[in-house]
């Protein structure tokens, strides 16, 4: 290969980096504005101070990490080229005698590259991310556990309670005229009623503990009804170590913690769940080296039809046709109706079909 292909391949490499770095800016923008009301009820509700949203966004920004990259190498590809196309570059330089193997090989070399980038953000960056703002989630949910409690309504769901309060003070944590359904035993649902409740929190803000004072429990069992009279009785809304004995969810799994589950979980539902967390994982690392051969061919194409078309909008409707597939085969995969090792790899077999079928078109321009 002479200088000028080297040269060319280069320049094409050094136009379409800053288009890839922009796009990931753009896509956590995207992502983030959609998680924008859900702060602001963290900030107002829960009292959240600004460093404690500003690592929620950190830990989240994180866990998008293996959806933004895809999208910002179809972003960058299809920008870079249909620019090159758009401004004659692309003829310029191959009647220079640059062949297209030099002109397609940055695109590959961004390709190979945003998928080892992809690779490490979908089995450790991302997951550990993800964890790390289900705990601190968790653990901003407990520091004011008062407001999910409403007067005079039924708050449902509250650390598997049903709780109403006639009087509700949330910056003092103080019910008053407390009236408490708990069914966590199934075969012995409890009936609470008490005068004043106190919510208390640990030091570290990890549990919580519902103090009811002046009250009586109500529980029926077997046609049996027994009333038990109390002073002060403690309801742990929280385990301190709950947190972090908690098991993880499949997003927050980490490459060896996944292969493990998939060896020791029997339960077919939830092995199934597994097995398309693991795919899903490894098809979307797969699709950013398919992006950028796609990016390629259609970026060129487009742009030397006409002019208006816009790499932008197009990079979206690609994403958004790319995404809507993956979300269906994955809901197909996880109902049982095919195998998630076919199932989550038909939206990639079908994007790369397309990329070769585009590229073949440019290589015989």
């Amino acid at each position: 290969m002479d200088f000028k292909n080297w040269r060319a391949m280069f320049y094409v490499f050094r136009e379409t980096l800053p288009g890839f770095l922009m796009g990931l800016v753009v896509f956590i923008s995207i992502l983030l504005m959609f998680q924008v009301l859900r702060l602001t009820e963290f900030i107002l509700v829960h009292g959240a101070s600004l460093a404690m949203v500003t690592e929620l966004v950190t830990y989240m920004s994180i866990s998008f990490l293996p959806a933004i990259l895809p999208m910002s190498v179809i972003f960058s590809v299809l920008m870079t080229y249909g620019r090159l196309s758009t401004d004659s570059e692309i003829v310029a330089m191959k009647s220079l005698g640059v062949n297209m193997w030099s002109l397609t090989a940055p695109a590959v070399a961004i390709g190979l590259l945003v998928a080892l980038l992809s690779a490490m953000s979908s089995f450790y960056v991302g997951p550990w991310g993800n964890r790390k703002f289900e705990v601190l989630m968790s653990q901003m949910g407990s520091k004011k556990v008062t407001a999910a409690i409403r007067e005079g309504a039924f708050a449902e769901g509250f650390y598997d309670l049903v709780v109403y309060a006639n009087q509700v003070d949330e910056n003092e944590g103080i019910l008053k005229d407390v009236f408490i359904y708990d069914e966590r035993k199934g075969n012995m649902p409890v009936t609470i009623i008490s005068k004043k409740g106190i919510v208390l929190n640990n030091k570290n803000n990890s549990s919580s503990t519902l103090r009811l004072l002046d009250g009586s429990i109500h529980r029926t069992n077997d046609e049996v009804y027994t009333k038990i009279n109390f002073k002060t009785y403690d309801i742990y809304l929280t385990n301190p170590g709950q947190i972090q004995i908690k098991d993880k969810s499949p997003p927050s799994m980490q490459l060896g913690e996944l292969r493990n589950a998939l060896k020791t979980v029997k339960v077919p539902s939830a092995k199934i769940k597994l097995e398309a967390e693991f795919h899903k994982r490894w098809a979307i690392t797969l699709i950013c080296f398919v992006f950028s051969l796609f990016g390629v061919g259609l970026g060129i194409v487009t742009q030397r039809r006409t002019q208006r078309s816009s790499g932008f909008v197009l990079s979206i409707a690609l994403i958004v046709v790319y995404w809507i597939l993956h979300i269906s085969m994955e809901s197909i995969a996880r109902n049982g109706y095919l195998p998630p090792s076919i199932a989550l790899w038909i939206p990639c077999t079908i994007f790369f079909l397309a990329a070769l079928y585009s590229l073949k078109r440019i290589w015989r321009i």
